[in-house]
């Protein structure tokens, strides 16, 4: 793993309070949850990105949790909602693979693919709406597939909150 850099933090929008179109709201809170999750990452070094302070969970770090946030997207979103045909970034016989990072797993390198998964999945679910079935698994909508989404990402982020705060003592949304 590298020693050196962290990643900048990028800047955040509250969703509207227009709660007129749902697609819209939805996509924005995810935005804003995608960002907030990058942003416990910033000005992190990297020992402190990957360490894994809680005894109950040792693949959890922060860089881990990005890792797996990534991979939930490219299922749910990219995969299943949007049905492009991107390869999986998890084994579906090892359910910690995902948690699990590798040398090249850098601070910059795991919230960079994080964010390329944000314009894949935003293409791949053009055109849909709330009602669209997945178009790679039709029991699910687009609407369903987001909420899902819009929670594990929130869910995560409180897992974030928590590793930053024991880390450096940083607190904060």
């Amino acid at each position: 793993m590298s020693t050196t850099g962290t990643t900048p933090e990028l800047d955040r929008s509250w969703p509207a309070n227009d709660a007129a179109d749902e697609l819209r709201l939805q996509r924005e809170f995810l935005a804003f949850l995608r960002v907030t999750a990058v942003n416990k990452a910033a000005g992190l070094t990297p020992a402190q990105a990957i360490e894994t302070p809680l005894a109950t969970s040792p693949l959890m770090s922060v860089l881990a949790v990005l890792k797996h946030l990534t991979a939930v997207e490219r299922y749910w979103i990219t995969r299943t909602a949007g049905g492009a045909d991107e390869p999986l970034l998890w084994d579906p016989t090892d359910v910690h693979a995902e948690w699990r990072l590798a040398q090249f797993d850098t601070p910059s390198a795991v919230t960079a693919a994080y964010q390329r998964e944000w314009e894949l999945a935003d293409r791949a679910i053009a055109g849909l709406t709330p009602d669209s079935p997945a178009r790679a698994d039709p029991k699910y909508t687009l609407r369903w597939i987001l909420a899902h989404v819009v929670q594990e990402t929130a869910r995560h982020v409180g897992h974030l909150d928590i590793l930053r705060e024991y880390l450096d003592g940083h607190t904060g949304e």
